[in-house]
């Protein structure tokens, strides 16, 4: 099983992409967690350049490229080996993360940036991603809570790039079902117990 997490940054997804790991274990299953950007030596170095706030001269296209090129070393490095081992993969962002940030944020082609995704992740789609939606107000008040030096250069961004993030997910979730849209002001229990459904849903299909 491929399985995403997605959502404007401060969300809470890497939290439930660690209680979700937990889970699977107690359950005596075989976990991979990997982020993105990252994941692989090669994914690290590009990650590095992408969050740099000194890199503030990157233009858009540059920016989905790179997280593209981390991508696909990550797809082919680690991603396609354990799920052709039997295990459960779980992924702090992928692609859709790009069509939200680059394309819908950024203002890119939204037909361009499908198109890189052909070419980065192939047929790797997941099975199930969710979606944690938060109000940007919300994520403005948790951003409050870290020190400009914590925060990289995408989280440094306007509020203004994150509402249009924030609906290009939305505008994701409408066109595909494997989206599963979770209300990310809920308590981090309760968001967990939704997710277990929706798991449990799945491997009974």
């Amino acid at each position: 099983m491929f399985i995403t997490f997605e959502g404007i940054d401060f969300c809470g997804k890497s939290t439930q992409v660690e209680l979700l790991k937990n889970y699977f274990e107690r359950k005596g299953k075989s976990v991979q967690v990997i982020r993105e950007p990252g994941g692989t030596e090669i994914s690290e170095k590009i990650r590095d350049i992408l969050l740099d706030k000194k890199n503030n001269k990157m233009f858009m296209e540059t920016e989905l490229l790179l997280f593209s090129a981390s991508r696909a070393q990550l797809v082919r490095e680690k991603i396609n080996p354990f799920i052709k081992q039997g295990e459960i993969v779980i992924s702090d962002r992928f692609h859709d993360s790009s069509t939200a940030y680059q394309g819908y944020g950024r203002g890119l082609p939204i037909d361009s940036v499908l198109n890189v995704h052909k070419l980065a992740i192939a047929e790797r789609i997941p099975d199930i991603t969710f979606i944690i939606d938060i109000p940007v107000e919300v994520a403005v008040k948790r951003k409050s809570e870290k020190t400009h030096q914590e925060l990289d250069r995408i989280e440094v961004s306007s509020n203004d790039f994150f509402e249009k993030v924030r609906n290009g997910y939305l505008t994701l979730a409408k066109n595909e079902k494997r989206f599963r849209v979770i209300d990310g002001t809920q308590s981090i229990e309760n968001i967990h117990k939704l997710i277990i459904n929706y798991i449990e849903e799945l491997e009974h299909l």
